[in-house]
């Protein structure tokens, strides 16, 4: 596992009204303010969950990026675009609907997101609430990219390691992305 996994509190990010309860629901108008390129990346990734699979959004992940969910596991920027261009073979639409920054320095952008998402076979959306954290290196290039769908964080270890690693070695071969990115 790379140096650079991001390890956020999602209670101290997130947490609101002095409680201790994780709330990943993005409240846009709470958003820290950041500089232009790490807007400009943020709004790359939000295209990609949007189901842009576009070269120039994948430009903002390092050659050697990971990409971390419950789901996947991916160790380069190709695998990574593997996730991504699966998004539209099996969603009929995947929209951001908000975003809130919630964390920033040169090195780390943690945003709460929620997306909707539409699956081709059932054709109804649901929104889904996630904290995103990206590890960012000197050139602002995302090296590692954290999607955490509740307050834990995630294993390395075991079956759920496996499967993870599968679904990002192996999901390319039915997404086809380009092999040149």
């Amino acid at each position: 596992m790379a140096s650079t996994e991001p390890h956020p509190d999602p209670v101290a990010l997130t947490a609101s009204n002095n409680t201790s309860k994780v709330d990943y629901t993005p409240y846009p108008e709470k958003s820290i303010p950041v500089s232009s390129e790490q807007q400009a990346t943020v709004d790359a990734i939000c295209r990609l969950y949007s189901g842009s699979a576009s070269k120039d959004d994948m430009q903002v992940y390092a050659p050697t990026a990971i990409y971390d969910d419950p789901w996947s596991y991916c160790d380069n920027r190709y695998k990574v675009a593997g996730q991504w261009y699966g998004i539209p073979k099996i969603m009929a639409s995947s929209r951001t609907l908000a975003t809130e920054i919630v964390d920033a320095s040169p090195s780390l952008l943690v945003f709460k997101l929620r997306q909707e998402y539409t699956p081709r076979v059932l054709n109804i959306g649901k929104a889904v609430n996630s904290l995103v954290s990206l590890s960012l290196d000197k050139e602002g290039k995302v090296t590692y990219h954290k999607d955490m769908w509740n307050e834990k964080d995630y294993s390395h270890e075991g079956l759920g390691k496996v499967m993870k690693t599968l679904n990002g070695d192996y999901l390319t071969k039915i997404t086809r992305p380009e092999g040149d990115l």
